[in-house]
């Protein structure tokens, strides 16, 4: 325990605009609170959660951080890309910059690669954080038509009705996995990591800490990354949320 302690960290959190109830104060408001809510002085990301208002709450941010010394990265989540140009070109207009954007990236899911945004991240130093990267367990190996994901939940929804495809994947991936001595899930996340993102990784135990740390050390080649997309494109497969938009291309 006192090793993990010794591990660097960052803490984040996000303005929900949902939450703002119309109020003039909401941005500071929600900052202030969820400060003292963790006994913090500063953060090291924040992030606007989605796109609801977002012009307008992205400006209330750069209002509220221009010209401090505290200023974390600031980030967008959920963002097509005309809308990730937007919210840079606002906080500028601040002294400030985006310097995060967090969209769902997975093998089956590349719209926001193939929409430009990545690329524009690159050309920009915005660090982009994947979501989702492992589709909530549907990269993982864990689930297959034989064993498919507990019924009532909305990821059983989506993913339980294609597992026959997903298991192609899936096969491809624990050949990988094998080659590299790692376990399946861990070649979804180096892949993630291949294409120049930093993947979010759901953790809940030590175990699932010490797996990223495992696909953070596997280099796929770039045939192997190739092949993977090749793949999981001729699935033709859309998981697209309920909570998401198509991204345009």
């Amino acid at each position: 325990m006192n090793n993990l302690c010794t591990v660097p960290y960052l803490i984040s959190d996000k303005f929900t605009p949902q939450c703002a109830n119309g109020k003039p104060t909401a941005m500071a408001d929600m900052i202030e609170m969820q400060l003292q809510l963790m006994n913090l002085s500063r953060f090291d990301i924040y992030w606007i959660h989605n796109v609801w208002d977002a012009p307008h709450w992205t400006e209330e941010l750069a209002k509220y951080y221009e010209g401090r010394d505290d200023v974390p990265m600031l980030g967008v989540s959920n963002h097509n890309l005309s809308e990730i140009k937007q919210a840079n070109d606002i906080l500028k207009a601040h002294g400030l910059k985006l310097s995060a954007v967090q969209n769902h990236l997975s093998l089956i899911n590349r719209s926001s690669e193939e929409s430009g945004i990545l690329d524009y991240c690159r050309e920009n130093s915005i660090t982009f954080f994947a979501y989702m990267v492992l589709e909530q367990g549907a990269l993982s190996g864990k689930y297959d038509t034989q064993h498919p994901m507990p019924e009532g939940s909305a990821r059983a929804e989506t993913y339980n009705p294609v597992l026959d495809k997903l298991e192609v994947l899936n096969a491809e991936l624990k050949r990988l996995a094998d080659k590299y001595g790692v376990g399946p899930a861990q070649i979804p996340v180096a892949w993630a990591i291949a294409k120049g993102t930093l993947p979010i990784i759901g953790v809940t135990k030590v175990s699932h800490v010490e797996d990223a740390v495992k696909a953070a050390n596997v280099t796929l080649t770039d045939e192997e990354t190739t092949g993977l997309e090749k793949l999981a494109d001729s699935l033709n497969l859309n998981v697209i949320r309920f909570w998401e938009k198509e991204l345009p291309v």
